[in-house]
């Protein structure tokens, strides 16, 4: 916690402000460890201050004391904030213009004397890099996601939904040591492949393809993989798009590395698709992930960025025909100097039930 507190105060100078207030749950959780929506920090040159209300202030305490002051305001939090603010002689504040609402900008505003500037993405671009404990929160979460897959694969039949399927990932990895899935789980069979986000139903799985993308979190930090299996024996064409999809993803992870760059990544699993199915290759390569599911940098067309060791990133081409079937194969990596530490250990070959 102290490093990345640290690591802010550095920023204050070139910010132009003596001190950052911190609203988000995501940030909350970021510089001190510690979940709490409703939690607050005001991170000054010489303090750190942590606002928490009477439901986690025990555990607060606890948790923060070594690094933080930790307050539970009476009343309105922000009349408590410009009481500090007016002892610590904070002339400008900074704030988060990414995640703050109008009206709690408004409010803020009129309860205190300090000048408000915006920080922008300050918080988003520290977070970018992740360090070896974040590392290790993420490739827990990702073992976790692989041992659901191996388990869901000796129930998969025709005889089961996808919402079942959905619920039976998500049911295993929470009690196998996750505190949450990641995101909305998808789990989509038959012609409903062709859709990159579509949701289970209540209905029985179809045969031909079944696509299923999920994670879990670990201390707040997500995993994300995706496996598409065959169920029931898969013709020629539905081989050839799938092993198209597998070679892109292969040739895009044999390619990343600290220095390459995000849109160069993300032609070089393009180019192999669109030689037989250009235009079915409608999303980017992938994304970051952190503790949030998509994060920055990305691997995309639209992300002229370069990569940097300790990037996490997913690898996820696909091809989508529309009212056919689709396909999608995605691993979690980590960016390394001369490669990639590859997270997600699950088969890639077309698994047939």
């Amino acid at each position: 916690m102290q490093e990345r507190i640290n690591n802010l105060r550095l920023q204050l100078d070139a910010l132009g402000v003596d001190a950052v207030y911190l609203t988000s749950q995501t940030s909350h959780r970021y510089f001190t460890k510690f979940d709490n929506g409703d939690g607050s920090l005001l991170i000054t040159k010489q303090s750190a201050y942590a606002f928490e209300d009477f439901r986690y202030i025990e555990i607060a305490e606890k948790l923060l004391s070594s690094s933080y002051t930790v307050v539970e305001p009476k009343g309105k939090r922000s009349i408590w904030l410009e009481d500090i603010l007016k002892k610590e002689e904070i002339k400008v504040l900074g704030f988060e213009d990414y995640t703050l609402s109008v009206s709690s900008y408004e409010a803020l505003k009129s309860d205190i004397t300090a000048k408000l500037k915006p920080i922008g993405n300050t918080i988003v671009k520290m977070r970018e890099i992740k360090d070896e404990w974040e590392i290790e929160q993420i490739s827990k979460a990702q073992e976790i996601t692989d041992q659901a897959f191996s388990h869901i694969l000796g129930i998969l039949s025709t005889d089961i939904t996808e919402n079942d399927v959905a619920a039976e990932l998500e049911y295993f990895m929470r009690k196998n040591g996750a505190e949450d899935k990641s995101f909305e789980t998808i789990s989509i069979s038959g012609p409903k492949t062709s859709l990159p986000h579509g949701v289970p139903e209540n209905v029985k799985l179809q045969k031909g393809f079944l696509t299923m993308d999920f994670g879990a979190t670990v201390n707040g930090y997500h995993s994300d993989m995706t496996r598409t299996v065959c169920i029931g024996k898969p013709d020629e064409e539905m081989k050839k798009l799938y092993n198209t999809v597998l070679k892109a993803q292969l040739e895009a992870l044999a390619y990343l590395k600290e220095g390459v760059n995000t849109k160069d990544a993300d032609n070089v699993a393009r180019e192999i698709i669109y030689k037989d199915y250009k235009g079915y290759f409608g999303h980017s390569l992938g994304h970051s992930v952190g503790l949030e599911i998509h994060e920055h940098p990305a691997l995309s067309p639209n992300c002229d960025r370069i990569l940097v060791s300790g990037n996490i990133v997913t690898v996820e081409p696909g091809i989508y025909i529309p009212q056919k079937y689709g396909t999608r194969i995605e691993d979690l990596v980590v960016i390394r100097k001369n490669g990639i530490t590859n997270l997600t250990k699950s088969p890639k070959e077309l698994i047939i039930i």
